[in-house]
Parts: C-alpha cells; structure tokens; sequence
C-alpha cells in the first residue's frame, strides 16, 4: 500500500484521468473529492464488498437454475 500525506486542497493523481482531492478535513473525518470518467464505477468500500457478494449470490442462483433445468428436461 502505497501510502501519502495530503493537505486540503492537494491531490493525487491515479493513472491519467483519475485526480482525488482532500476537500476537508473535520475530526477524524476526511472529504474527498474524485474526478474520474464516468465509465469507472466508484464506491465506498462497505458498498463495494456488498455488490460483490451479490453478485456471486445471483450467479450462484443462476447455476442453480440452469442444473435444475437440465435434471427436469
């Protein structure tokens, strides 16, 4: 992990198009800013992790389906 120390109003920058910026900082709180094409999904990690297991869940579901149907033809 790369790790970097960043004041208000500073960025960095991933890659060509993706520029993060500290916006505020409150208390043990921190506001980023993220300016990124629109074709890159962005999410909390809490959000992320739970699109994933949804997804693995629905493509379990899926499998699950497709076997059914093939014991039953």
């Amino acid at each position: 992990m790369l790790a970097l120390s960043r004041k208000v109003n500073e960025s960095i920058m991933i890659g060509n198009n993706i520029e993060i910026t500290v916006l505020e900082v409150k208390g043990d709180q921190v506001k980023l800013g993220i300016n990124a094409p629109k074709s890159i999904p962005i999410h909390r990690k809490e959000i992320y992790v739970q699109i994933q297991e949804s997804n693995k869940e629905a493509a379990e579901a899926t499998i699950n389906d497709e076997i059914l149907k093939k014991l039953f033809q």
